[in-house]
């Protein structure tokens, strides 16, 4: 069986020295269990897909600047028969952070978001009213990587408003409350693998900003949670993340509720050199898929 383990054209946007990179040493070892695997580029006009059986979703980290051919490419693999990890319709449906309301309306809870559709005028200071808050964060409904992230105060309302205003002529946005706990206590990732818990961290922005990103110079600290914790995150694992070889919950404790920021079932950083067993976990939950 041949396997293309799924990256993209690497311009070095996402390079950091606060983490290691894990596509290449998952191949490694990959290719130290026996499986024929290489790393392919999504969108390389000259692969031939037909040729793998099987595609892993590693690092397609451009796919959010190029929605369209991202979706044209699932559809061609679909066609040519090649199994996707994580599936399909999973993959579809992840990919638009629209998909919050439908975990929401399963009595899971989110962070508090709005969702302002393409072309819609709209007045950012209706929200810190709404929110009850004094910041907010706006993005794209599909993206990543903080890209036309903003983080709002009344001071800079107005001068976001205009940018927004302008973007929102090309795609859907989302307005949440900022949350102080990601500043005190950081942001937490739980990973699993074929819906088995697998590790944990919290990422932490650097001094004077709010992004945690490690390719925006935040930081990563293995944590060992309780089982209640962890029993949270299981249950968005179980409700939305059906067969997937991977799954990444991120969010914040806020008064003792959990409260998801996303579910992450296309390209998310792994943190796999976090603990010796986490590449064996992912080659076990592989080989129950493939």
């Amino acid at each position: 069986m041949n396997i293309a383990l799924i990256t993209y054209l690497d311009r070095g946007a996402y390079d950091t020295t606060t983490v290691e990179s894990e596509d290449d040493k998952l191949l490694y070892f990959l290719k130290g269990k026996g499986l024929k695997i290489e790393k392919v580029i999504w969108n390389d006009p000259d692969v031939a897909w037909e040729d793998y059986s099987l595609a892993i979703l590693k690092s397609p980290w451009d796919y959010f600047d190029l929605i369209g051919d991202f979706y044209k490419w699932l559809d061609q693999l679909e066609s040519k028969k090649v199994k996707l990890i994580n599936p399909f319709g999973v993959v579809r449906w992840n990919a638009n952070k629209q998909y919050l309301q439908e975990i929401e309306q399963a009595g899971l809870k989110i962070t508090p978001s709005v969702f302002i559709r393409k072309n819609e005028r709209i007045n950012l200071k209706h929200y810190f009213e709404k929110f009850n808050t004094g910041k907010l964060i706006v993005k794209p409904c599909v993206s990543g990587g903080a890209k036309n992230t903003f983080r709002v105060t009344i001071d800079n309302a107005e001068e976001v408003n205009q940018k927004l205003n302008q973007l929102i002529r090309e795609e859907d946005f989302i307005v949440q409350p900022f949350l102080p706990e990601i500043l005190e206590k950081g942001e937490w990732s739980f990973i699993f693998f074929n819906g088995v818990y697998s590790h944990s961290l919290i990422k932490q922005a650097k001094p004077g900003d709010f992004r945690v990103q490690p390719a925006h110079g935040g930081s990563v600290h293995p944590q060992k949670p309780d089982e209640e914790q962890i029993a949270i995150a299981q249950q968005y694992v179980d409700a939305f993340a059906k067969n997937c070889l991977y799954a990444r919950v991120d969010g914040t404790f806020v008064n003792g509720d959990f409260l998801l920021m996303e579910l992450e079932l296309i390209e998310p950083f792994l943190f796999l050199n976090t603990e010796s067993q986490n590449y064996e976990r992912y080659y076990q939950a592989l080989k129950e898929l493939m």
